[in-house]
């Protein structure tokens, strides 16, 4: 996978995190757009607002000094200072003057003061090394200097705008949190009731609430499982039926074949002919027959495998090594993880003759992996071609090479397949490098 697909993998990964991402890219820009757009509308209506108190304070203030007695002056610069935050400074040509601070208002402050103050009213950000907001006025033939705080004209520091910003964004995104697991729950209920209804389990009904889409997508799915139900019990009559049907009069035949004046070869012949059927219906009926995981319970594999390499012995002409560990236990049916066994050991004693030697080397072998139970059953056949690997596990499909050897209904590895995934597993079938099929 590249590395930009990989790198935005996670991404895709949940309907949630999609959805969640998207509204909080959605919530960001749009709060990046309407500070802007704030700030651009904004900005002549405070400058205008921020000189106009400016404008009525120095008249205020150059107004009180004028009016007021010499000797309470001093008195009055010293309330005006304590309470109002406004001190006033004799002008000295000596003054060390900087500028005002470059923020988007101050040009309109300006224009806007000196169209009431004078066109020489100065403004400075700093004189004598002391921060403020400064500006000039004269009188009385006398310059002076009034300073306001500078909280009067700047706005929020962009620090408190982080802060504010930061707030906001994460109160969205908990917004954002709410909104994507209130609209995607309804889905993943669906999928966990789906995941379940696919392991054979029958779901709990799903709510028909919420949306009227939710509600319908909800009933159908309700639906769907009752009428899964339905079939699943009219199948089981149906298997028990055949069962009666078809094996009650296969044993009356046997009754009858081994009463009949038959020679031994015909009656051998036909014996076969009638064990076949039954093997054959007992196959289709493992099949189709489904397992409930109320019967789970914590099976030895160990033991089932080491009876079944046993069992394999005893036959003629097969060879079993095994590599078992001890103790490995898993949670199942006996009886069904004993016949997907047996299946599996019976597929390679089938079709798992070596060319070289005429008889069936098999390889039985139980082992842990990444804290799963991994069973492997080989052999030194021919193999399967690559291309025809998925195909040995469909019902009823059988290779040309197996069909000459051997009769069958092409249900074994189907079965073992079916039976694997009730028990939550995989079948895998591999080629070996030195010859044969694990």
């Amino acid at each position: 996978m590249p590395k930009r697909e990989l790198r935005f993998a996670w991404l895709k990964s949940g309907l949630f995190w999609r959805t969640f991402f998207l509204l909080g890219f959605l919530i960001a820009a749009s709060m990046v757009a309407w500070v802007i757009s704030f700030r651009m509308v904004e900005r002549e209506p405070r400058g205008h607002q921020i000189a106009a108190q400016v404008v009525s304070v120095v008249t205020v203030t150059r107004a009180a000094l004028m009016h007021s007695a010499p000797d309470s002056r001093r008195e009055l610069l010293f309330d005006l200072a304590s309470n109002e935050g406004i001190r006033v400074y004799p002008r000295e040509k000596t003054d060390k003057v900087e500028p005002p601070p470059a923020i988007p208002l101050m040009p309109v402050i300006e224009f806007s003061v000196r169209e009431k103050l004078g066109k020489k009213t100065a403004f400075a950000g700093s004189v004598n090394e002391l921060p403020g907001f400064w500006v000039s006025f004269e009188m009385d033939d006398d310059a002076y200097w009034l300073m306001l705080d500078r909280e009067r004209v700047e706005r929020l520091s962009g620090a408190q705008w982080i802060g504010w910003a930061t707030a906001t964004l994460l109160l969205s995104l908990l917004g954002a949190a709410f909104i994507s697991r209130l609209v995607n729950q309804p889905l993943a209920r669906i999928n966990r009731a789906a995941r379940l209804l696919a392991k054979g389990e029958m779901p709990a009904p799903l709510p028909e609430r919420g949306a009227a889409e939710i509600q319908q997508t909800n009933r159908s799915f309700n639906q769907m499982v009752e009428d899964l139900t339905r079939i699943e019990s009219d199948r089981a009559i149906i298997l028990a039926g055949i069962s009666h049907d078809l094996r009650t009069p296969i044993a009356r035949m046997l009754l009858e074949v081994e009463m009949a004046s038959l020679t031994p070869e015909a009656r051998e012949g036909m014996q076969s002919d009638l064990s076949q059927m039954d093997a054959i219906i007992g196959q289709f009926l493992t099949y189709a027959r489904p397992i409930s995981n109320a019967s789970f319970a914590r099976v030895d594999l160990s033991m089932l495998l080491g009876d079944c390499a046993h069992e394999a012995a005893r036959l003629g002409g097969v060879e079993v090594s095994t590599e078992i560990v001890v103790g490995l236990q898993v949670m199942g049916n006996e009886t069904e993880l004993m016949r997907t066994i047996s299946n599996l050991v019976e597929n390679a004693r089938r079709y798992g003759m070596s060319p070289k030697t005429g008889t069936v080397e098999l390889h039985i072998a139980g082992y842990v992996k990444d804290g799963l139970a991994m069973l492997e059953v080989s052999d030194r056949g021919t193999g399967v071609p690559e291309k025809e690997v998925d195909l040995m596990l469909r019902p009823f499909t059988r290779l040309d090479t197996a069909r000459s050897q051997a009769e069958g209904s092409g249900l074994g590895l189907a079965i073992v397949n079916r039976m694997i995934k009730q028990h939550g597993g995989k079948l895998r079938l591999i080629n070996r490098k030195e010859g044969g099929l694990t």
